[in-house]
């Protein structure tokens, strides 16, 4: 089995589990969190070296674990939005890459490429249509949460650079390191952080954009 087939079993299996877990809220979603943290955190002290990168790579966990939470209670088809986004700006990106090859993005991610970028751009756009065809299936009439608005399809160019952002971020913390990847628990993906790299940091703009009303 290649490691694109390892990929895609994993992502089969982690994304209906994390769903479960973020719809059913409480006490379960904070154990699911709570498990998150403590395997990440085992992840860094085994492979990371440097405490204050250490440091910084916990405080920012911490920080997107609590907004997840904070969202799953509060704006949950938001949450789950911004999940779409990321899985489909990732995978955007790995099917350009792939594709067209252009020239390398940065030294700190050689796998980056700008044709990478814009194929995140142009997934992240379909999540808008994902997510409220999905509030559409599930709610009749639907909810009064309708992302088809102009607003939806700026933010998620913006969240994809957010995210684009945070797997550069955790690629040069592993640079400093000399390390590939940060565990070996998730087949295909590497370890928590470089499988929710991007999530963890577009949970907490996330945050603070719905706390400062920024989101309609």
């Amino acid at each position: 089995m290649n490691n694109l087939q390892k990929r895609i079993l994993t992502s089969i299996a982690i994304f209906p589990l994390s769903i479960f877990f973020i719809f059913k809220g409480g006490y379960l979603l904070i154990s699911f969190l709570l498990v998150i943290f403590f395997i990440a955190n085992y992840e860094l002290f085994s492979v990371f070296k440097k405490n204050l990168n250490i440091l910084f790579l916990d405080l920012i966990l911490i920080l997107a674990l609590f907004s997840i939470y904070y969202l799953a209670e509060n704006s949950f088809w938001l949450l789950l939005w911004i999940i779409i986004i990321v899985i489909c700006s990732d995978v955007g990106g790995y099917v350009f890459g792939k594709i067209f090859k252009w020239k390398k993005l940065t030294n700190i991610s050689p796998k980056k490429t700008v044709s990478g970028v814009l194929g995140s751009f142009i997934f992240s756009l379909l999540s808008v249509f994902i997510i409220q065809l999905t509030i559409e299936i599930l709610y009749t009439p639907p909810i009064k949460d309708n992302f088809l608005k102009p607003y939806f399809f700026f933010l998620a160019i913006f969240f994809s650079i957010v995210a684009q952002a945070g797997d550069l971020t955790i690629s040069y913390f592993k640079r400093l390191e000399k390390i590939k990847d940060t565990g070996k628990i998730l087949p295909g993906h590497g370890g928590i952080f470089d499988r929710i790299d991007g999530l963890i940091f577009v949970s907490i703009v996330t945050f603070f954009f719905d706390k400062l009303h920024f989101i309609p």
